[in-house]
């Protein structure tokens, strides 16, 4: 995920700022994914109503809220095994 100018716009803000001020900011800009991208104004409408007291307050919650198009791979990991069961596991081989 990459803000790219849309981070600069994020500290420029004066804080505390409800999801409606940051909105109307900042709600025109788009983060980049790893398949495509997502407006900012998408992306909080997932949370509702929140009052955000720093610029990280607003980076954390642009990165927890972004879509599936974000994370790459669906299912992908490379650091943990396959849990038992799950539709991503590979098919075990008998020689």
């Amino acid at each position: 995920m990459r803000l790219n100018s849309t981070g600069d716009r994020i500290e420029d803000q004066t804080y505390p700022l409800t999801t409606d001020d940051l909105t109307d900011a900042i709600g025109d800009g788009e983060i980049e994914l790893a398949d495509g991208t997502e407006s900012i104004d998408d992306v909080l409408e997932r949370f509702g109503d929140q009052t955000f007291h720093t610029p990280e307050d607003v980076r954390h919650t642009l990165q927890a809220g972004v879509c599936e198009r974000a994370i790459g791979r669906k299912g992908y990991s490379d650091r943990d095994p396959t849990t038992p069961g799950s539709v991503y596991g590979h098919d075990c081989v008998s020689f």
